[in-house]
C-alpha cells in the first residue's frame, strides 16, 4: 500500500460506498493513507468493503446510513467522530437511477430518484460541513454528480433534473463556505460499467436493440455515446477524488470524468 502524505492520517467517510464507483473511491482513500467509514443503506456490502480495505492494510470501519433520513445521517456522522475522533474529507456517491419515458416517471418514481440524490446530498453535506468546523476546520467535501448533471440525457429527465440539483448545491455550498478553508466541488463521470449501467434496469439494458446481447449493448453504447468511445473507469473517479482531497484552491468546479461527452 502506498501511503499519500498530504492525506496520510486524515479521516473520510464514503456514502453508497458498499458499491460500484462508492466502493472504488473508498478503496483508493484507504490507500492513500486515510482512515475511511464506508457507509452504506446496506451494512452487509459495507462490511464487505471494510474487511476487503482491512486485508489490503488499509483503516476501515463500516456503518449504515439511509441518506434520506436527517436523523440516520446524523448518526453516522457522530458514529465517525466516535470512531475516528474527526472528519476531513467527505464523498457522497450515494444514488439511485431510473430510466423511463416522461409518461411512466411517476410522483413516485420523481420522489424516489430526488429523496436520495438531491435530498441525500443535502442532509449530507448540512451535517458533514458542521463535523469538518468541529475537527480542523477545514476540509473536501466531493459530490458524485453524473453527466446527466451538465446534459440532459433522453429517458432519464428525472435522474437528470436530481443530478443536475447535486451540481447547483454543490456550487452554491461551496461559494457559502469558500473562506472557511472548506472545499466543496463535484464530480460528474459519463459511463462507468457499475450496475447503474449494466445492471438490471440500467441504461445499457435500456438501449439494447433486438437481437442485441447485453455485452454488445455495453460496447455500442460506448462506441455511440462517448467520443473516446471506451468507458470510464471506477478508478478514473476515485482519482478524481484524491487530486479534489489534495487541492485546497479548487472549489465549486462540476469536474467531469466522461470522456468529453458533456462538452
Amino acid at each position: 500500500m502506498t501511503v499519500n502524505e498530504e492525506l496520510s492520517g486524515r479521516v473520510a467517510v464514503v456514502t453508497g460506498g458498499g458499491r460500484g464507483i462508492g466502493a472504488g473511491i473508498a478503496h483508493r482513500l484507504a490507500a492513500e493513507g486515510v482512515t475511511v467509514t464506508v457507509a452504506d443503506v446496506d451494512l452487509d456490502v459495507a462490511i464487505a468493503v471494510a474487511a476487503a480495505i482491512k486485508s489490503d492494510g488499509g483503516q476501515a470501519n463500516a456503518a449504515q446510513v439511509d441518506v434520506t433520513s436527517e436523523q440516520s445521517v446524523i448518526a453516522l456522522i457522530e458514529s465517525v467522530i466516535a470512531t475516528s475522533g474527526r472528519l476531513d474529507i467527505a464523498v457522497n456517491s450515494a444514488g439511485v437511477f431510473g430510466v423511463a419515458p416522461i409518461e411512466d416517471v411517476t410522483v413516485a418514481e420523481w420522489d424516489r430518484v430526488f429523496d436520495v440524490n438531491a435530498r441525500g446530498v443535502f442532509l449530507s453535506c448540512k451535517h458533514e460541513v458542521a463535523a469538518i468546523r468541529r475537527s480542523s476546520g477545514r476540509g473536501s467535501i466531493i459530490n458524485i454528480a453524473s453527466l446527466a448533471g451538465k446534459v440532459g440525457i433522453v429517458l432519464q429527465s428525472h435522474y437528470s433534473a436530481s443530478k443536475f440539483a447535486v451540481v447547483g448545491f454543490t456550487n452554491a455550498l461551496a461559494k457559502e463556505i469558500a473562506r472557511e478553508g472548506i472545499t466543496v466541488n463535484s464530480i460528474c463521470p459519463g459511463i462507468v460499467g457499475t450496475r447503474m449501467w449494466r445492471g438490471e434496469g440500467g441504461t445499457a439494458q435500456a438501449k439494447q436493440l433486438p437481437g442485441e446481447t447485453e455485452e454488445e449493448s455495453w460496447v455500442r453504447n460506448q462506441r455511440e455515446e462517448l467520443p473516446q468511445g471506451v468507458a470510464q473507469t471506477v478508478d478514473d473517479i476515485a482519482e478524481t477524488v484524491v487530486f479534489l482531497a489534495r487541492s485546497p484552491h479548487i472549489t465549486a468546479q462540476a469536474i467531469s470524468v466522461d470522456g468529453g461527452a458533456g462538452q
